[in-house]
C-alpha cells in the first residue's frame, strides 16, 4: 500500500485529518447518476451528464464554508488519574465552538483496547457554545495508560462534506485494582466481617497492651477490675486491653503461572490482590508493619516495612501492575530472599495455588527454618470445577470417572496438606468471593492471640 494510499485508509479509520464525503453526499450522486442513466433513454449528451456533476460538486463544496475552521475548535480532556479496575468512570470531552455556524459532530477517543469504548459519540453543538460530551468507560486490565490523541469530525448544515480533526490531548492514567472491599473494611471492620458471616474475636483476657481505663459494665472479666482506681473513684473501673501494635507482616504475592486461572470476575491474582490490600488495610490501620513482596520466577517487587495509613499508597503504587508470568513461580528463591530481607519475627501471609506449593519440597525445607522465627499462612482461592465435579451425580460412565478422578485430587491434596500443617505451616482456601474477608479474619485471629 502507498503512502497515499495509507494516508486515505488511516482518514476513513478515524486516525489522521482532513475531509471525507458524507453519505449524504455520496447518496446525492447516487441519484443524480439514476437520474442521468434513465435520462440517457432520450439521448441526453454526455457533456450535460458532465456539467450536472460539475454542478453538484461545486454546490457541495460552498457547504464548506457554512462551518467552523478547525482552528475555531478547542477541546480538553477530563479524567480520573486513578481507575479501579472493572468500575465504571464517567470521562468529559468538553467543546468549544465560538464559530457563528453550528456542527453536528462524531467523537472518538483513543481509549485502550483493553477499556470498553463506546465510540463514535454523535452529537450537535450550536453557534457559540461549549459542550460537554460525557460518556463511560470501564478498564478491565490493570496497568498504566497514555491517552494522546481525540478524533473529532464534524458538518455543517447540509452535511455534504466532513471534517476530521486529530487533537493532540495527552493524560496519563493508572488502573488499580478494584478497592471495593479495603473501603468497606476502612468505614467499619465489624460490619464487614459481620456481613460476611464472620465477626471479629474477642482476645485473651488479660493480654495485649494496656488501652485504658473505664467504668467496669455488666459482661466485663472481674480479673480486669482495677482495684487502686475503683478504690479511689468509689466506682468499679476495670483495665480494657487491645492487640498489641508494632507487629510485622510480611505479604507474599505469586505471579506465577497458576496464578492466571481464570474465575467468574478476573483471574486469581486480580482476586490475590485485592484481598491482600484489604489485609494490608487492617493492618496499617492497627498500627502494624508491612512489607509487600511479589514474585514469580524471580523477585518482582519488594516493599520494605512501614506503618501508618499513607505506607498503603507507597504499597500501591508499587504493586499495581503486577502481571502473571508464563513461567512456574520459584518459592525457593523467594525464601532464600526473605530471609535476607525480614530479620524480624513476622507473619508471612502467602497467597498462592495451594495445589501447586504442595509440589515444592525444597520450599518445605525452607519454611521449616523460617518457622522458627516467623509464623507461616497461605491463602489460596479453591477450585470450584473441581467441587463441582465431586458433587456430580455419577449418571454415566464419563460421570463416574470424572467424580472419582476429582475425589482423588482432592485426598491428595489432603494429604500434603496434613504433612505440611504438622510442621505448623497453615494452609486454608477460601472461595473467591469469601477471599478477602478469610483473609482479614484470620489476621485479625492471629493478633488477638498474640501468636506472633
Amino acid at each position: 500500500m502507498t503512502k497515499l494510499l495509507k494516508s486515505w485508509w488511516a482518514r476513513f479509520l478515524f486516525q489522521d485529518k482532513g475531509v471525507l464525503p458524507t453519505n449524504r453526499l455520496l447518496l446525492v450522486f447516487l441519484l443524480l447518476s439514476l437520474i442521468l442513466s434513465i435520462g440517457t433513454v432520450w439521448n441526453i449528451a454526455w457533456e450535460y451528464v458532465i456539467a450536472a456533476n460539475i454542478i453538484l460538486f461545486l454546490i457541495s463544496l460552498v457547504d464548506l464554508l457554512f462551518s467552523p475552521s478547525k482552528k475555531q475548535l478547542f477541546f480538553q480532556r477530563s479524567i480520573a488519574d486513578e481507575l479501579e479496575r472493572g468500575i465504571p468512570y464517567t470521562v468529559k470531552i468538553e467543546v468549544q465552538n465560538p464559530s457563528v455556524y453550528p456542527i453536528s459532530y462524531r467523537l472518538v477517543d483513543s481509549l485502550p483496547q483493553t477499556f470498553e469504548r463506546p465510540f463514535p459519540i454523535v452529537g450537535s453543538i450550536p453557534t457559540e457554545a461549549t459542550a460537554v460530551i460525557s460518556f463511560d468507560t470501564t478498564a478491565m486490565v490493570r496497568g498504566k495508560y497514555e491517552l494522546n490523541k481525540l478524533y473529532f469530525r464534524y458538518t455543517s448544515l447540509l452535511g455534504m462534506w466532513e471534517k476530521q480533526v486529530t487533537v493532540e490531548l495527552k493524560d496519563s492514567v493508572k488502573v488499580i485494582p478494584d478497592l471495593t472491599e479495603t473501603k468497606q473494611y476502612l468505614e467499619n471492620a465489624q460490619r464487614y466481617l459481620i456481613y460476611e458471616g464472620l465477626k471479629i474475636r474477642r482476645q485473651r483476657s488479660g493480654v495485649g497492651d494496656f488501652s485504658k481505663i473505664r467504668n467496669y459494665v455488666v459482661g466485663d472479666d472481674p480479673r480486669k477490675i482495677n482495684w487502686r482506681q475503683t478504690a479511689k473513684l468509689q466506682e468499679v473501673m476495670t483495665n480494657e486491653y487491645e492487640p498489641e501494635h508494632g507487629k510485622y507482616i510480611t505479604i507474599l504475592m505469586d505471579c506465577g503461572r497458576m496464578m492466571g486461572a481464570e474465575l467468574s470476575q478476573g483471574n486469581r491474582l486480580e482476586k490475590a490482590l485485592e484481598a491482600a490490600l484489604t489485609v494490608i488495610a487492617a493492618a496499617l490501620q492497627k498500627g502494624d508493619y508491612v512489607s509487600v513482596l511479589a514474585f514469580s520466577k524471580n523477585i518482582k517487587v519488594y516493599v520494605p516495612p512501614a506503618k501508618g495509613m499513607t505506607h498503603l499508597k507507597t504499597i500501591l503504587q508499587s504493586i499495581y501492575d503486577v502481571n502473571v508470568d508464563a513461567a512456574e513461580s520459584n518459592y525457593a528463591a523467594v525464601l532464600q530472599y526473605l530471609e535476607t530481607v525480614q530479620k524480624k519475627r513476622s507473619l508471612l501471609l502467602l497467597f498462592s495455588d495451594v495445589r501447586t506449593f504442595l509440589h515444592e519440597e525444597s520450599a518445605l525445607v525452607l519454611l521449616k527454618r523460617l518457622r522458627k522465627r516467623h509464623l507461616f499462612l497461605m491463602i489460596g482461592i479453591e477450585d470450584q470445577t473441581l467441587l463441582s465435579r465431586v458433587r456430580e451425580e455419577p449418571n454415566s460412565l464419563q460421570a463416574a470417572m470424572r467424580k472419582s478422578i476429582a475425589q482423588q485430587q482432592i485426598l491428595m491434596k489432603k494429604r500434603e496438606k496434613i504433612k505440611w500443617e504438622k510442621q505448623g505451616l497453615q494452609m486454608i482456601e477460601a472461595r473467591e468471593d469469601k477471599l478477602a474477608v478469610t483473609a482479614v479474619s484470620h489476621y485479625i485471629e492471629i493478633m488477638n492471640q498474640n501468636l506472633l
